[in-house]
């Protein structure tokens, strides 16, 4: 990875000698290597047995997880919050493991729209919730530094699994404690 991220320097026209660029290829592989870890992970390891037996069949919401992953179009970032809500069906999640599922989608290359539907499907297979709702809101580099340049665009993508879908009032409660 460090040759092709010197070739890179190269290319853009770039001296790959220059004092403050010899360990930029360096740099940039171990870079690269942390933004994209998630492909490293996977959702066992994660949860790390922190699945507890609960009587507990109220909403469990945790807003405001803070995420940056890289958009698998130009690999730049995007950043923003992910708000979950899940009904637990005799068993809760640890709570970190919730930002660390998010954290493990969100180190790959990735788009909003898949980011959102992976992380309510894994909270639903794992926990076997009675439902589970994702809102993500993110800020993506691609539509403001590139193309059409717009710097107050902000993308909000969700997903309503189980009850959260079937249910109008469950929907309405989700998003009504993420917006508190």
């Amino acid at each position: 990875m460090e040759q092709n991220f010197k070739s890179i320097i190269e290319q853009i026209g770039e001296d790959s000698s220059r004092e403050g660029l010899v360990d930029t290829p360096k740099r940039a592989a171990k870079a690269m290597k942390f933004l994209t870890q998630g492909y490293e992970q996977d959702l066992d390891t994660v949860i790390n047995g922190a699945l507890f037996s609960s009587d507990c069949n109220s909403m469990v919401v945790v807003n405001n997880i803070e995420l940056y992953s890289l958009c698998e179009h130009h690999m730049l970032p995007f950043t923003g919050r992910c708000h979950i809500g899940y009904i637990p069906n005799g068993k809760v999640l640890g709570l970190s493991k919730l930002a660390r599922i998010v954290d493990m989608f969100a180190r790959r290359l990735q788009i909003q729209e898949n980011l959102t539907q992976e992380i309510a499907n894994a909270i639903m297979d794992v926990t076997g919730a009675k439902g589970v709702g994702v809102v993500m809101s993110a800020s993506h580099l691609c539509m403001r530094m590139r193309g059409v340049e717009k710097q107050n665009s902000e993308m909000k993508t969700s997903c309503m699994l189980g009850s959260f879908m079937k249910c109008k009032d469950t929907r309405a409660e989700f998003l009504q404690l993420i917006r508190d």
